[in-house]
C-alpha cells in the first residue's frame, strides 16, 4: 500500500532505463507522423461523409459485434448500423444503399480509413458508378478517426 519510498525517482528512472519493453515504445524511438492535410468543409450536408468500423465488441443475440459509424461532416449527424464483423460486402452495399443514399442521396466524398472493406475492388467500383470520390485517412491516428 505505499505509493511513495525515500529515492523513488531514481529507483525508477534506472528500471526504466535497464527496460528493454520501455525503450522500444519511447517517443524519441518512433518515426515521426507526417503531416496532416486538412480535408475541404463542405458546402452541403451529407455530401462529404466518413466511415469507420467499431469492432470487437460483445456479442449480442442477433450476433451483431460490428457497430458501422457513418458520419456528416458538416452536421456531425450519424448513423450507427449495427452489423456482424465477417458480414459480405453485398450485405454492407444493400445497408449503405438503403441507410445513406435512399435517406440523403450519394455523397461526394467518402472519407474512411484503410480497412480491407473500403479497399476492396467492388467497392471502388459501386463508387465510381454513383460519382463518389473516396479518400483514404492516415491508418490508426487518432485526429483522423472517423
Amino acid at each position: 500500500r505505499l505509493y511513495w519510498w525515500p529515492n523513488m525517482k531514481a529507483e525508477i528512472a534506472t528500471y526504466v532505463s535497464k527496460c528493454l519493453t520501455c525503450a522500444n515504445v519511447k517517443i524519441e524511438y518512433q518515426k515521426p507522423s507526417g503531416l496532416l492535410v486538412q480535408s475541404e468543409i463542405p458546402q452541403w450536408k451529407w455530401e462529404n461523409i466518413t466511415m469507420d468500423f467499431v469492432t470487437k465488441l460483445p456479442h449480442i443475440a442477433a450476433g451483431q459485434d460490428t457497430i458501422w459509424v457513418i458520419m456528416d461532416r458538416l452536421t456531425k449527424s450519424a448513423h450507427f448500423l449495427p452489423m456482424r464483423e465477417d458480414d459480405t460486402l453485398e450485405k454492407l452495399t444493400r445497408q449503405y444503399l438503403k441507410e445513406v443514399v435512399s435517406r440523403h442521396g450519394v455523397p461526394v466524398l467518402i472519407i474512411s480509413d484503410r480497412d480491407g472493406r473500403f479497399t476492396l475492388y467492388f467497392w471502388k467500383s459501386l463508387n465510381k458508378a454513383l460519382g463518389t470520390r473516396l479518400d483514404m485517412s492516415t491508418t490508426y491516428h487518432p485526429k483522423t478517426d472517423g
